[in-house]
């Protein structure tokens, strides 16, 4: 084209770019295994060999394979434009995702695939191209390699081999990783593809490490026992659109802790345990991108353990989603953010019921509190900050307000109070630690502060203001008023009363 120059990137500096996106080991596996699943394979087998710290990786699918120019494209960098539009339920998009994903394990990565019986074969070996410094790709597997490679049966069929994994193992270096440390790792990887594939792993898709078969893992408890399943509290089904494109939500409430026994509450903990589980759940095309994750949108507290919101949308809708190369992020769209908002609000609220006052499901999704309850502190529901108060409901402090006078229980509300504001809890809540306005004082606070310091001042009617107000500011949530402020309050509202 005239007016152009046509360039090409030194192969060397790009490689060790893309080298370094950032997969971790079971986000690169699973990238491959999405073109396992791409090609329609029914069947995918993964191994795994440690050898003496320099073994290999070897991805083995019984899918439509590829004839020579597929495999040239497939294994060409960035073969696909993510613009394109797609088959139903694809999940690759940049067309980078065999290649990044095998360079981030390991310097040499072999392919040979079967398609009508034709076999077609390809090598990237990164030593080759550093070099050279050029984009040179082997049109044949090494013999050394070929030779160890197990048979495509039947007519077609893709088997990736990784070595030289100085990522994964260490390979080359002089320390490579221990063979304990190496399957350790493997079980991690394992762990992983059970949970984002969990919804297609069935009769129809099978995928197997060293010969063990993965059996998916339901983060909504939906496959375990009769009875944990019977206590689920599954929200309703709710749809919106993003940008014109449907997204569909399944909320889910799990049983409060006391109800599994230790081997079902540690495998309802998942891979990260119960913290790190609660949250969203972001499905594309039936394969998990991220999970365990507020989206920026609430924080982590283990009151909210209970809450696991699945989310999917399809892969039309990747722009929308900004999903990465990996398909291990997103970034939350802003057309999805208000309904997930309130959606995650409403559950997050079931749950804290839940765990706090071990309320049971009714129909649909109501849920009622259990009478009589023990619990001696709840959150107060008119508090956005998490404040903790006094169950002003427990029967024990029932049956003391019953048997005293008006002015002992005044008395002893006043010191309930104090000891609410002096809670652990309440005073390392940052936000009360902040400077407020006098305009901006939650009402019941001001009060509060009205309410003490008559009740000070009642005992001590000779006590200096400064005095007062220094008692007063021993108190997080009162220092936050300010000197100046709080002497205003009393002079207006306590003394001058």
């Amino acid at each position: 084209m005239d007016g152009t120059i046509h360039t090409q990137p030194a192969a060397t500096p790009v490689i060790h770019a893309l080298r370094n996106i950032g997969y971790k080991a079971q986000t690169a596996i699973a990238d491959i295994v999405d073109n396992s699943i791409d090609a329609h394979s029914t069947a995918i087998d993964l191994q795994f060999e440690y050898g003496s710290g320099d073994g290999f990786i070897l991805i083995k699918d019984n899918g439509s394979g590829m004839d020579e120019d597929e495999l040239q494209i497939a294994m060409t960098i960035g073969s696909k434009d993510p613009r394109d539009e797609r088959d139903k339920n694809e999940l690759g998009r940049f067309g980078m995702g065999l290649k990044t994903a095998s360079f981030s394990l390991g310097k040499r990565v072999s392919v040979i695939s079967k398609k009508n019986g034709i076999i077609s074969e390809r090598c990237w070996d990164l030593d080759l191209v550093s070099k050279h410094n050029e984009w040179y790709l082997y049109k044949k597997v090494p013999d050394s390699i070929l030779h160890d490679l197990p048979d495509i049966e039947g007519e077609s069929g893709t088997i990736v081999y990784i070595d030289k994994l100085d990522r994964f193992s260490k390979a080359g270096l002089s320390s490579p990783l221990k063979k304990k440390s190496y399957f350790t790792k493997i079980k991690r990887i394992r762990d992983y593809l059970e949970l984002v594939y969990h919804l297609l792993l069935n009769d129809k898709l099978t995928i197997t490490i060293n010969n063990n078969q993965l059996n998916g893992w339901d983060p909504f408890l939906l496959n375990m026992s009769e009875t944990i399943q019977e206590k689920i509290l599954e929200g309703e089904k709710q749809a919106f659109r993003v940008n014109g494109k449907r997204v569909i939500v399944r909320p889910y409430v799990l049983p409060h802790p006391s109800n599994y026994n230790s081997t079902e509450f540690t495998q309802a903990g998942g891979l990260k345990g119960w913290r790190e589980h609660q949250g969203f759940y972001i499905y594309r095309e039936n394969r998990l991108v991220t999970f365990g994750d507020w989206l920026g949108l609430f924080k982590k507290e283990s009151i909210y353990d209970l809450v696991r919101i699945r989310v999917d949308f399809l892969n039309a809708s990747d722009d929308d989603w900004k999903i990465d190369i990996k398909k291990s992020s997103i970034s939350i769209p802003e057309e999805a953010k208000e309904n997930l908002e309130s959606i995650g609000r409403y559950y997050r609220q079931l749950s804290q019921d839940i765990m706090l006052y071990r309320t049971k499901r009714t129909s649909g999704s109501r849920i009622k509190r259990t009478i009589g309850t023990l619990n001696t502190w709840e959150l107060d529901n008119d508090n956005n900050h998490g404040k903790y108060i006094l169950n002003r409901l427990h029967p024990i402090l029932n049956e003391i307000l019953s048997s005293i006078d008006d002015e002992t229980k005044k008395q002893l509300n006043l010191y309930l109070n104090l000891i609410e504001l002096g809670s652990p809890m309440n005073l390392f809540e940052m936000e009360h630690l902040i400077q407020r306005e006098e305009e901006s004082l939650d009402l019941k606070l001001k009060n509060l502060l009205v309410l003490i310091s008559g009740e000070l001042l009642k005992k001590n009617p000779d006590m200096p203001l400064d005095e007062l107000v220094e008692s007063l500011m021993l108190f997080p949530q009162f220092e936050s008023i300010g000197r100046i402020a709080l002497e205003k309050i009393i002079l207006k509202d306590v003394i001058n009363d």
